[in-house]
């Protein structure tokens, strides 16, 4: 069975994970949009409340047909500590039972544990097994260093393992 990689991304950096990933696993890349505008200091901090609470969003693409992929990767930012409205929005919307899932948080600072331990909860109560996971400190990182980052985890992980 084939893997696929869905994200949500913002500001660039766990785009730039999930593009790494994706080449190197030979994985499908699917990334999720958020209709709502997340731009600016006012609406940076309301998003922040929304991660917290959980709140829903609406998203493109609404579902996914998981059919064909025996691995997912869902892979999202950190904000507040926990994932973001549209990755638990497209995680809510997936048929996941029996799926082989593998989670990853890019993060600013050292809050992505908590945000992978929701995210685990999550996927879990869906059906899916939680077979790896793993956080990516971003800040003050270029593209060239993300890059080098995800390959050394691919790598320390064994990643490549799981590929279908």
């Amino acid at each position: 069975m084939k893997t696929l990689i869905i994200y949500y991304s913002q500001g660039g950096t766990t785009d730039i994970v999930a593009r790494t990933l994706a080449k190197k696993l030979h994985a499908d890349l699917l990334r999720i949009h958020d209709l709502k505008n997340r731009e600016g200091f006012k609406n940076k901090l309301l998003s922040s409340i929304n991660a917290f609470r959980e709140t829903k969003t609406d998203i493109i693409p609404a579902t996914v047909d998981l059919t064909p992929y025996g691995t997912i990767y869902f892979g999202t930012p950190t904000w507040a500590g926990n994932p973001t409205p549209a990755i638990l929005t497209i995680i809510d919307r997936c048929n996941l039972r029996g799926k082989d899932v593998i989670l990853f948080a890019t993060m600013d600072n050292n809050r992505g544990d908590s945000n992978i331990e929701r995210l685990e909860e999550k996927v879990k109560m869906r059906g899916a097994r939680v077979i790896e996971s793993f956080t990516l400190a971003t800040k003050n990182k270029d593209p060239e260093q993300l890059v080098n980052d995800t390959e050394a985890v691919i790598e320390m992980k064994d990643l490549k393992m799981y590929r279908g």
